[in-house]
């Protein structure tokens, strides 16, 4: 069974906000972000408040008192064999990671999820599977059957991926939410990224009341929701902001080939957004 992440103390079941180290790659030069040598990024993160980072440097995160999350593709089995012994050693808390390319058969799906299952058990370290494009859990449908067949499972919810790549709002987006209520139970890692229907990552104005901001709040508050209800003192939901530069197609650019905005003010924006949803599931799980 893959654990909630745990971080051994006494305290009550709480939210960790970190970032993805490419959160800071390339950033725009207009940015008001780090841009400077890994240990000027690694410090900065540090004085903004985030309490981790996924796929830190491991020497810099101990000196900067930062938490550190690793994430991986894992196509085959054997793929974590190397993986695992690197990341205990390291002290990485847990790894989100990409599995399969979404093109394999039922019976080497869940040989593929038999193997984290088992590599999460072995090295008693938390192992969250992401719903993401091009791997097993692209299609709503299938991960709920997933689900059904290993209801130990722990997802990423990387909710970006389904809302533009499966257009949710088209049909309801409520029915999808009442379909994928297996999954948001399960969810005990976030990476936090806002998409429309039409494009995976977008910039958002808190000022504005926008549908698709207030659908991504309320996947998050429900995934928060699923986490409390079976929450032990000491376990913590991570939510990790994953906003991703241009080359690689995430952020949007326009005519002068600018990005969209600053991911890195973007990024502290998510911040505040994900604390009232950590607040508002609390009201509602109590």
């Amino acid at each position: 069974m893959i654990k909630n992440t745990n971080d051994g103390s006494a305290n009550a079941p709480a939210l960790r906000i970190d970032i993805n180290y490419n959160t800071c790659d390339e950033l725009p030069s207009f940015s008001k972000g780090p841009k400077g040598n890994d240990r000027e990024k690694h410090e900065a993160i540090a004085k903004a408040g985030f309490e981790g980072i996924q796929d830190g440097i491991p020497e810099l995160c101990k000196e900067f008192s930062l938490s550190l999350t690793a994430h991986a593709r894992i196509n085959k089995v054997g793929d974590l064999d190397d993986l695992l012994p690197i990341w205990k050693g390291a002290n990485y808390n847990c790894a989100t990671i990409h599995l399969g390319w979404g093109i394999e058969s039922e019976a080497e799906v869940d040989d593929l999820v038999r193997y984290v299952l088992d590599c999460s058990n072995r090295f008693d370290f938390p192992i969250y599977i992401e719903t993401h494009r091009a791997t097993i859990t692209q299609d709503m449908f299938r991960t709920v059957e997933l689900v059904k067949r290993f209801p130990e499972i722990r997802f990423n919810g990387d909710f970006s991926h389904w809302y533009t790549g499966q257009e949710m709002v088209y049909g309801g987006i409520e029915n999808k939410w009442d379909f994928i209520a297996p999954v948001f139970e399960r969810v005990r890692f976030m990476h936090g990224r806002i998409g429309n229907p039409g494009c995976i990552q977008v910039d958002v104005n808190a000022d504005e009341n926008l549908d698709y901001v207030a659908h991504f709040k309320e996947m998050w508050t429900r995934s928060f929701i699923g986490f409390l209800k079976t929450a032990k003192p000491g376990d913590y939901i991570c939510f990790t902001i994953e906003l991703l530069k241009a080359e690689i197609f995430y952020a949007r650019t326009f005519k002068n080939n600018e990005e969209e905005g600053d991911r890195w003010q973007q990024a502290l924006l998510y911040k505040e957004l994900i604390k009232e949803c950590w607040e508002k599931a609390h009201a509602l799980a109590s």
